[in-house]
């Protein structure tokens, strides 16, 4: 188990580097086996199609975690949590009128 100190800063950058090494790797595999160099070509696109769209889909996620981290962050500016009506604004209005005794 890796320790806090060796994980990557960016690990959807060591996912796409592990998926273009395979998208490299499988096709020269194949073609030593006795695949043909289309079918090989074939797969190598096929895996380079599957790998962007992978690779669109972490960074989309990615955006979207930081949106709801920011989101919730700006939303407990109090230390203590308080989350209900302040000096600064929400409750009830009463449009300006006061009540009258």
């Amino acid at each position: 188990m890796p320790l806090p100190s060796d994980r990557s800063p960016d690990p959807v950058s060591d996912v796409m580097r592990w998926g273009a090494f395979s998208c490299a790797l499988v096709p020269f595999v194949l073609i030593i086996s006795g695949v043909s160099w289309t079918g090989a070509a074939g797969t190598a696109a096929g895996l380079a199609a599957v790998t962007c769209a992978c690779r669109a889909l972490l960074r989309q996620s990615e955006r979207t975690a930081a949106r709801i981290r920011v989101r919730e962050t700006g939303r407990h500016r109090d230390q203590r949590a308080y989350m209900g009506t302040t000096a600064q604004g929400g409750g009830r209005h009463s449009e300006g009128r006061t009540p009258v005794d």
